[in-house]
């Protein structure tokens, strides 16, 4: 019988930073584009654009490297993570770590293009970024370590435009950090037999028997703060067609993630984003409005 090939070594770097996995940039992606057109009041530029989408998925790769590093001996004991290259041994943890230090070192330069500030913040962000892997190891919510990691491209976003970061970027970024408590917990809660095994402590660990009422709680803060942000900002009614239909879809989400299976909850997590996209799309159509409106 023959065996297959081995897999090229760009194959298994771009296994290693989830390229054919996108979902995970889409949802940094969202909400920081989301804060450049509200920061900007519409259309924040190409560079800017190009500076944040590229940098968002440079950093998400670079974490991505880091991550599987430092849960390289708890992967290899659940069934989903077991083959990632760096838990199987076919990429080292050093060729990984200097492979997530160069996709940083890229979008620090991106950084650098824009101002004083953005980059103070880019350096805190990556902080944020190292330190979350290894929050599982002591604290009962690291779900929320990681949203603040999700989150930092919005006070940054706002910093780009303007210089500095006004009070309403810090309350969506709030806002933003209930978001990824709902979908990582539904991400937990896929692995949850697992994790109890080998020790990582989760939310959906913590949450327990409360996990689902929880995540739908999540959800309903991270769009009432955004509602309440754009009411502050006097946006009109194509912005909360988005809050809306980011509602709806994260009610749906209820029936996925009400009886707990593997599936429904994994299912969940890589629909998420389309919620992100709602609120999005709302920030657009406003922005295009308002302009029209001029």
């Amino acid at each position: 019988m023959s065996s297959l090939p081995a897999p090229s070594r760009l194959s298994l770097y771009l296994d290693l930073i989830r390229w054919n996995r996108p979902a995970g940039s889409y949802l940094l992606l969202w909400p920081t584009l989301s804060a450049l057109w509200l920061a900007a009041g519409g259309f924040p530029g190409w560079h800017l654009l190009a500076v944040f989408t590229l940098g968002t998925v440079l950093m998400r790769s670079a974490g991505c490297c880091v991550n599987d590093v430092a849960d390289r001996d708890f992967d290899r004991h659940v069934k989903r993570t077991a083959e990632r290259p760096v838990t199987r041994g076919a990429i080292s943890a050093r060729e990984a770590l200097l492979c997530g230090a160069a996709l940083a070192f890229t979008a620090f330069l991106l950084v650098l293009t824009t101002n004083l500030p953005t980059v103070l913040w880019s350096v805190a962000a990556l902080v944020v970024t190292l330190i979350y892997p290894y929050t599982k190891r002591f604290f009962s919510m690291p779900q929320a370590v990681l949203g603040v990691a999700f989150s930092f491209g919005i006070p940054m976003a706002f910093s780009a435009v303007l210089g500095e970061v006004p009070a309403s970027a810090w309350a969506l970024l709030l806002g933003n950090l209930f978001w990824v408590l709902a979908y990582d917990t539904e991400y937990a809660m896929v692995d949850r037999d697992d994790d109890l095994k080998i020790g990582i402590r989760t939310s959906a660990i913590t949450l327990g028997r409360f996990d689902v009422g929880a995540v739908m709680v999540f959800y309903a803060v991270y769009l009432l703060v955004w509602a309440a942000i754009g009411l502050h900002l006097a946006l009109g009614a194509a912005y909360f067609a988005g809050i809306t239909a980011a509602a709806t879809l994260a009610g749906w989400h209820f029936t996925l993630i009400r009886d707990r299976s593997r599936d429904g909850c994994f299912r969940a997590f890589r629909l998420n984003h389309w919620v992100g996209l709602a609120v999005f799309a709302g920030v657009l159509v406003e922005a295009l409005l308002r302009q029209r409106s001029q």
